[in-house]
């Protein structure tokens, strides 16, 4: 084996290394945050059922006909909680995995697009709670005859309000999905604000995809997602080279 073979299976093992150490800290994280949900797992449940309940008649509850189906939706939960509360610290495991590798001009580009990131799916996240499932339940409930007693399972409900907060919460990342098309030279400002109506045809296709199939749900989606992407077109004014830079 030459010496630069070597060099190269050693820096190839300390990299494995690295990114194991990295792993367990971010694992790590999750469990204690996890373990220490569990004494709170009742009343973050009680809270996020709260947009339901607040539309149904008074005295109406979740109704578990499984033995485990309650339990598992407490942990389920906890989990879930436990990864949304770590994220920052997941993604700074991440970067300081792959910020010695980048040039410096790199480095001061990707760290504030990962903030950003960040903030928008928690944006996102936020208001699915605070803005759209209240209003998404009252639609829906709306439809269902007076003689159907609406009582969900809760697993099923966390399942629900879960895949509702990702999907707000990858939605709002538009923004720094543009800028990041505009910074690897894909796309232009000028393409983005020629490609208006596509977008906005776009917009109300992915918002009817992955939103509960009501027209307010739907709305609540495309109208910021549209908003978001004029927002990144500005921003992608802002990062985009100049043609003398360039």
């Amino acid at each position: 084996m030459t010496d630069a073979e070597g060099g190269a299976e050693g820096s190839l093992i300390s990299h494995l290394i690295e990114l194991r150490a990295r792993l367990i800290r971010g694992l790590a994280a999750v469990l204690v945050v996890f373990f220490a949900l569990v004494p709170f797992s009742k009343t973050l449940f009680v809270w996020l059922a709260q947009p339901l309940l607040s539309v149904l008649p008074a005295g109406s509850s979740l109704s578990s006909y499984e033995v485990m189906s309650s339990f598992m939706a407490l942990m389920k939960l906890d989990f879930f909680v436990a990864l949304f509360a770590t994220m920052p610290w997941l993604l700074y495991q991440a970067w300081a995995f792959v910020a010695p590798g980048l040039y410096r001009n790199e480095k001061r580009m990707a760290l504030p697009l990962l903030v950003s990131s960040l903030l928008l799916f928690y944006a996102g996240a936020a208001f699915a709670y605070f803005v759209v499932l209240n209003g998404a339940f009252r639609f829906l409930i709306s439809f269902s005859p007076d003689i159907i007693k609406i009582s969900p399972d809760p697993v099923k409900y966390l399942d629900f309000v879960v895949v509702l907060f990702f999907a707000f919460g990858i939605s709002f990342e538009l923004p720094v999905a543009l800028v990041i098309l505009v910074l690897l030279g894909w796309v232009s400002p000028q393409q983005l604000s020629a490609w208006r109506g596509y977008a906005l045809i776009a917009i109300v296709a992915v918002a009817a995809i992955i939103t509960p199939p009501d027209a307010v749900s739907q709305l609540m989606l495309a109208i910021p997602m549209y908003l978001l992407y004029e927002a990144g077109i500005l921003a992608a004014k802002l990062v985009a080279r100049k043609p003398e830079a360039a």
